[in-house]
């Protein structure tokens, strides 16, 4: 199955909707695009200033962002804590939760935290699922409750500034949910592209099969029906060498004549089943017979020997549909290739009749043999019938086969002719 087709920009797309096809371990950790680089060194230049801010803001007699805390190492610590979750925006996509569940106690006091902290939460909404955001979420409005208790808002009252933390935390939700349910939508379409394009595939690989199985099937009826003849003669050579020289020269010909027949056939569908692919090659398909051509088989049996019996009543045979006749035909060179492995000098009969409106019946009679002939029967995979029934089923018609009341080998269609 070919792969759907690499996007332009690959590198403008997050890292896990640039190649959703390969191994297990890179679709669960895909490697960044530049667009993620991107995007992680401007977290991290954000987080930075903000610590660089806070920690200034902090250390100055009368800082505006909160409280100021009672002894300068405090400020210090509250400083590295932020640096240090600076440090983790860097690894935040791989564990997106843990990261931030570890650091959530420090949204309740630490401000140099704050911004980093913020970005977690932001991955955990866009990578985890909405119940485990919502549930992380609640948790983050009871650490603000505390953090607005701890270190208040010189300029705010308390509820007001709980109430911007609500906002701030509820827009940061909003944001990371739209791009969740954006990039959920590009993978659902991806995979229904994927999915449309491998039934695609397997309705190509099935109609190659189906074709190659028809292909099959006529050269089956074709090279039996001319191996037959060649094998009919070669035994009339081998059990009358006395023959007159004529006789002997146009059975002769005959083989040969079929022999050449029967490898020009072979070579063709060898070409046609070693094609790859959908090949709509310069070559035509050979023409397929019809039932104009039903007497110039009968006569092509007759000249081996067959002593074959033709009743045509065919009404308005001119109007017999392509298929309806092509299928006919192949049912007659089938009864006539069993009627010479399997009955050999029997004679035989061949009965078409119908018209538009009635359907074509066609039947093939001969005695059935006594012993078996001089140089044993004709070897036969016994697909012959097979293939017969599945081409008349296909043609909704019916078909029956077996001895008869007279005890008569007898192969009888019917095909449908609409009228």
């Amino acid at each position: 199955m070919t792969s759907l087709a690499v996007p332009e920009h690959p590198w403008l797309l997050p890292g896990e909707l640039v190649v959703p096809g390969e191994r297990e371990r890179d679709r669960a950790h895909p490697r960044r695009t530049t667009r993620d680089w991107i995007v992680d060194s401007l977290a991290f230049l954000a987080g930075l200033l903000w610590v660089l801010f806070a920690t200034v803001d902090a250390l100055s007699p009368s800082p505006e962002t909160a409280i100021p805390l009672p002894h300068d190492w405090m400020v210090g610590v509250d400083a590295l804590l932020g640096l240090a979750s600076c440090g983790l925006l860097w690894v935040r996509r791989r564990w997106p939760l843990g990261l931030a569940v570890a650091t959530l106690p420090l949204s309740a006091f630490s401000l140099a935290a704050a911004v980093p902290l913020l970005i977690l939460y932001f991955t955990v909404v866009v990578h985890r699922r909405t119940a485990v955001a919502i549930a992380f979420t609640g948790a983050g409005l009871v650490t603000n409750l505390i953090f607005s208790w701890a270190r208040p808002d010189p300029n705010w009252p308390y509820w007001a500034t709980v109430s911007w933390g609500v906002v701030i935390t509820v827009a940061v939700l909003a944001w990371g949910m739209f791009v969740r349910a954006r990039r959920q939508l590009i993978v659902s379409l991806r995979e229904r592209a994927e999915r449309a394009e491998a039934e695609q595939q397997l309705r190509v690989a099935q109609a190659r099969h189906l074709e190659r199985t028809r292909i099959a099937r006529e050269m089956h009826d074709v090279l039996a029906h001319r191996i037959s003849l060649l094998s009919l003669h070669a035994g009339a050579l081998e059990f009358r060498p006395d023959a007159p020289a004529d006789e002997v020269a146009r059975a002769a010909g005959v083989i040969r004549g079929s022999a050449h027949a029967a490898l020009q056939d072979l070579r063709e569908v060898i070409g046609v089943l070693r094609a790859d692919g959908d090949n709509t090659g310069d070559a035509p398909e050979p023409p397929q017979p019809t039932l104009a051509d039903l007497p110039a088989l009968i006569e092509e049996s007759r000249a081996a020997g067959v002593r074959v019996n033709l009743t045509d009543s065919v009404v308005a045979p001119g109007a017999v549909p392509a298929a309806l006749g092509r299928a006919a035909y192949r049912i007659v060179q089938e009864g006539l290739t069993n009627a010479r492995k399997h009955a050999a000098g029997a004679a035989v009969t061949v009965d078409v009749a119908g018209g538009p409106g009635t359907g074509l019946t066609v039947a093939i009679s001969n005695r059935w043999p006594l012993g078996t002939p001089a140089g044993g029967e004709l070897p036969g995979a016994g697909t012959g019938l097979v293939g017969i029934t599945e081409r008349v089923t296909l043609a909704g018609g019916r078909l029956a086969h077996g001895r008869d009341e007279a005890g008569d080998f007898r192969l009888a269609a019917w095909l449908p002719w609409p009228a």
